[in-house]
């Protein structure tokens, strides 16, 4: 047998392999491109339809809660906040005092 047929041979039984698997992987990737396209497509008709009206509500309520609170002009919010912090202070201290009270408990 001729010594460069071989190596074509050799070539062709490495390449043909490599190229299959690429070709394989290009391939499922883009149908799962298509599937998660068509889904997607899917979803966004049956939330123009008012069928999957629910979740869509959710998500416009919260959209809401957020313009409301990026747009609140007085500063409530910011009076809520730092009475949240204030009480978050005192349980901090009654868990230090509970703790340093075991401690001498022991």
């Amino acid at each position: 047998m001729d010594p460069n047929l071989f190596i074509i041979f050799a070539f062709i039984l490495v390449i043909v392999p490599i190229a299959g698997s690429i070709g394989s992987s290009i391939h499922r990737r883009t149908n799962e491109h298509e599937e998660r396209k068509l889904e997607l497509e899917a979803r966004k008709a049956e939330a123009e339809s008012g069928q999957g009206g629910a979740s869509y509500r959710k998500l416009e309520e919260r959209v809401r809660v957020l313009e409301r609170i990026a747009t609140d002009s007085n500063h409530a919010l910011a009076s809520q906040i730092e009475e949240l912090r204030s009480l978050d202070a005192i349980d901090d201290r009654a868990i230090e005092d509970r703790s340093t009270d075991t401690e001498i408990a022991r």
